[in-house]
Formats: C-alpha cells, structure tokens, sequence
C-alpha cells in the first residue's frame, strides 16, 4: 500500500468551521434538494458563518447564474451573493477562453448560467451549428431542454469543432428523486459523433482552479455528498473533505470507496460543520470509533458494540478501507449496516 492512501476517517478535536477557513458546499444534495433547504442546512450554515468560516457554494450544475443561485440561497434563509458561487459554466467558459481569442463564437447547448459565463470570459452565445461556431460547449440545461440542440451539438462536433462539457455527473437530485444529469446528455453526443469532449467540472482540475481563484481559500474543505465529483475532486486538489450522507451516497457505496473516493471525514448532515469529529483507532484486529469495533473477517465486515449509528460507520470504514488497501472493498457489509440502518 503505497503512503497517503487514506484507510480511516480522521477525527477532529475542533469544530471543522474552526479547524477550516473556507467551506466550498456542493448545493444539490448538501444545502438543497429540489429548491427545498436540506434538514438543518440553514442553521448549520448561519452557526458556520458567524463564527467565521467563509461560505462558498461549488456546484457542478451549470443551469443557474450565479446570481440566480445566490438569490435562492437567500430565499431560503442562507445569505449568499454572486461572488460566493461557483458553477461549472463557469469552469469551463474559462477553460474555453484559454483556448479561443476573445469575440469567438460558441454554440451552447445548455440554459443562461452557460451563456452568462461565456459572456463573462468575451465570448459570443450562439445557437446553432450554421453559425460558424469555434467550439461547442455543453452544460445541463434543465428537463426542458428541446432535443433538436443536441442535433445541433453533433452536427458542430461530427465537422471538427472541439467540444467541451461543463461536467459528466450522470445524475442529479431532485425534489421527486434522482433524475438524469448533464453527464448523461454527453453521452447523446459522444454515441451520435465518437467524439470526446473537455470537460471542466468536478473532479477535474479545471473546476479545483476556478474555486480557489474566486474565493481565495488557503485551509478549505470541501463538502459534498457524492464520492466520484465531490470527494475525488477533493482528492485530486489535496484537499480535505467532509462527506455528508443527505444525497446520492449511502453506506455500502462509502464502505466500497477506492482511495481517490475516501473523504477525510463523514457526517449526516450539515451539522458536522459544527463539531468534532471522533477519532477512529485501531484495537487488535479491528477498529474502534467510540461505542463500536469493527472488523474485517471471513469475508465479510463485522460489528460489535453499540452508540451513535455514524460511529458505527466510521469503524466499519476503517475495517473496510484498511482490507482493501488500493483498491474497493468487497467484503460482505450487509449485515453490519443492517444494524445500523444505514
């Protein structure tokens, strides 16, 4: 197992808004679900704040300006303005204008955060294929999005315009459930042309980037609710992560993580901003994490003990990211997060 492969969640003798200056807060999932405010989200937020963490709102979802974003972060009770959100759009409107020179036309398949990012860099909107664009650039663009733009994507795309996406998330949560993601509308076009496009948002690098240009961060941390955007983007920074079980990632997906998906940390909910976090150590064979000790044994994870049921999760962690050293767990957890109705 070669070093800073993580094998445990890491405790914290600080509250993580003490211990962190800046919080970068994935949206769908972590503060909101559909337009409604995630369970204790705003007053976590609002204990955060005024105790001096600086909030930042990173989300892969390029739909939404910043502004508009803003105002519904403020609707809801979180104060927020253009300049704490970060998008996607965003990402990848600079991406596109380290590449093209100013004035260029880009054929958008996506909703107005596209555009207003685009037009931020100097670039020009335009809306279909005949109109000589220099690149394409791709972003969700909501349920409605007429299907004769993807048509127009892929006649762009199939000439040899270079292609870029803002992101490839599969899914996206909504109020009613999990509904198909922008990283799903990519693949429209990748099977209509082969073609394969730049993309900039979470986990790339081109998304770490723009968050740390706009904010300024030095001691950030990253929270979210999905392993393979969130997390693996936190990894890919170098940064430290809070994973928080209000989205799309439940326990047998944490048990199964490979390194690059391991957060630093693991909480329920919003409120881990605003404590501790538990140590997790190693007793004997296994791993123990206040009242529970997990092990890794016949071919299956195993749990003993009782107490808070995140404690439990935290050792059966450990258990399974120690036996799986570089790779993903395949041990049997069924039985152990039974127990812990997770």
């Amino acid at each position: 197992m070669s070093q800073g492969v993580r094998t445990r969640p890491e405790g914290s003798g600080q509250p993580l808004s003490e211990a962190y200056d800046t919080a970068l807060l994935d949206l769908d999932g972590v503060v909101y679900a559909g337009g409604n405010a995630i369970v204790h989200a705003v007053e976590s937020l609002a204990a955060a704040r005024t105790g001096g963490m600086h909030l930042a709102y990173v989300t892969n979802n390029a739909l939404r300006t910043p502004d508009t974003v803003a105002g519904h972060l403020t609707e809801l009770g979180i104060p927020a303005g253009a300049e704490d959100v970060i998008t996607s759009a965003q990402a990848v409107a600079r991406l596109i204008s380290e590449q093209l020179p100013p004035g260029a036309r880009v054929l958008v398949v996506g909703g107005e955060g596209l555009r207003s990012a685009l037009r931020e860099r100097g670039l020009r909107p335009v809306e279909s294929a005949d109109d000589d664009p220099a690149a394409v650039a791709q972003g969700y663009g909501g349920p409605d999005l007429a299907w004769g733009r993807f048509a127009e994507a892929c006649y762009a795309v199939a000439r040899g315009v270079p292609w870029f996406a803002s992101n490839t998330d599969l899914t996206i949560p909504s109020g009613r459930g999990i509904a198909p993601g922008n990283g799903a509308a990519v693949e429209v076009v990748r099977i209509a042309t082969g073609a394969e496009p730049q993309v900039a948002g979470k986990p790339l690098p081109p998304m770490h980037r723009e968050t740390i240009l706009r904010t300024g961060a030095v001691r950030p941390l990253v929270v979210g609710d999905r392993l393979d955007t969130d997390i693996e983007g936190a990894f890919n920074g170098g940064v430290d992560s809070l994973l928080v079980l209000t989205g799309v990632t439940d326990g047998a997906q944490l048990l199964a993580a490979p390194p690059r998906h391991r957060p630093t940390y693991v909480d329920a909910d919003l409120r881990g901003l605003l404590t501790g976090q538990p140590e997790v150590a190693q007793d004997g064979a296994g791993f123990r994490c206040a009242g529970w000790t997990a092990t890794a044994t016949d071919g299956r994870l195993e749990l003993t003990g009782d107490g808070a049921a995140l404690d439990g999760l935290r050792a059966l962690c450990a258990a399974a990211w120690t036996a799986a050293g570089e790779g993903s767990c395949e041990l049997d957890g069924g039985k152990a997060l039974a127990r812990l109705a997770l």
